[in-house]
């Protein structure tokens, strides 16, 4: 074997390796955004969290590493502490309204 080749990359990944970057199973999942897989578990079956989707014949509950990542910058952005405009500390104070002023 030539020592050049050994120097550079392949310019493509294996499709094995790809698919094992690009989706992650409930345990790989769980363990890349910090949760439990149990967690990630009664997300799903309550339509909530991230977006996960059946993969193979055996209907493999999977997610896209992209998608993890998109769904925590939206979790970011719901959140006023991060957000700053959704933080109630930075609007105008709000009157009720209906009230009368006394005189």
């Amino acid at each position: 074997m030539p020592a050049q080749s050994l120097l550079v990359p392949s310019a493509a990944p294996t499709s094995a390796r790809a698919v094992r970057t690009a989706f992650l199973n409930v345990k790989d999942a769980a363990e890349y955004l910090g949760l439990s897989p149990h967690t990630l578990y009664v997300w799903r079956h309550r339509r909530q969290g991230p977006p996960s989707f059946r993969m193979g014949p055996r209907g493999r509950v999977m997610y896209r590493v992209e998608a993890l990542d998109a769904w925590v910058r939206q979790q970011e952005q719901a959140d006023s502490r991060s957000n700053t405009a959704l933080s109630p500390l930075n609007s105008a104070p709000q009157h009720r309204s209906g009230r009368v002023p006394s005189t």
